[in-house]
């Protein structure tokens, strides 16, 4: 049995985003929720303010923005 694990791609802005360490801060535009992204889970250069698409995965300490992209 095969199970589908949809992924819904959610909109935010990056809140904050220190490149030397390698982590941030993205706010999801509907729910103003923030989560944690890793350099590890940015696919496009990201700055403070910028627009971004992203999706969520389980980290150690809940969910992580992953798949980071600028919109």
């Amino acid at each position: 049995i095969c199970s589908l694990k949809i992924i819904q791609v959610k909109n935010g802005t990056v809140k904050f985003f220190n490149a030397s360490k390698g982590f941030g801060f993205v706010t999801e535009d509907d729910s103003n929720t923030e989560y944690f992204v890793h350099v590890t889970g940015i696919i496009d250069e990201i700055n403070e303010g910028d627009a971004v698409e992203f999706e969520l995965k389980e980290g150690r300490k809940g969910m992580n923005a992953v798949n980071v992209r600028l919109v």
